[in-house]
């Protein structure tokens, strides 16, 4: 699904992050914007409608080591939560090299996060993907709230598959981000070790 781009030399990632509204998507695309080298870096691309929107920046980790000579780019995107946007999600999915799924922590968006997670597969299954095979982590956000269920909760609802598929807890709207940058470190691994497997 990597797309090669020749001339620039660069191999081109897609890695969406995905859950449900308010879970902290865009909190974590923001963070990461932010804590990324403005040389390295696109702009921070917001296309908005009445009700929805979706994020986008392109960067140049300069940490990642060149893979056959060529440079490695990630694009990254979140998809709007609301349930009523499942066509907007399945477009942003398309040609998706690896997902990171943001759970929302609160006790009562448990419903929210199952619903979500249940919208995500159908949506993979639609392209030929499948949750246990795609490049696939989770995030348990909003640890920091005073009605937050215990992450062993969430991974019980959530994570059947761990820990073949791993998960993380993150406090995305905090100074220092935690854990936001280890769920898009580990994704991005996932990603070049099946790139690798594949031979490109």
């Amino acid at each position: 699904m990597s797309f090669i781009n020749y001339s620039s030399r660069e191999i081109i990632l897609k890695i969406v992050y995905y859950g449900p509204g308010l879970c902290g998507k865009t909190t974590n695309i923001k963070f990461i914007y932010s804590g990324t080298n403005p040389d390295a870096r696109g702009k921070l691309i917001s296309l908005e409608t009445k009700q929805e929107r979706t994020l986008f920046f392109d960067f140049l980790p300069l940490a990642l080591p060149a893979i056959r000579g060529f440079k490695t780019r990630l694009h990254l995107y979140t998809v709007p939560g609301q349930l009523f946007y499942s066509a907007s999600r399945k477009l942003i999915m398309k040609g998706a090299d690896g997902v990171v799924f943001v759970a929302d922590s609160q006790r009562e968006r448990l419903e929210a996060n199952l619903i979500s997670i249940d919208d995500l597969q159908e949506n993979l299954a639609s392209y030929g993907y499948d949750i246990e095979k795609i490049p696939f982590v989770i995030q348990y956000n909003k640890r920091d709230l005073p009605n937050a269920v215990t992450a062993a909760e969430l991974r019980a609802a959530l994570n059947p598959w761990y820990p073949k598929i791993p998960d993380f807890e993150a406090i995305a709207a905090a100074p220092n981000g935690p854990g936001v940058f280890d769920c898009l470190k580990a994704v991005v691994k996932m990603i070049l070790i099946e790139l690798k497997k594949s031979g490109k």
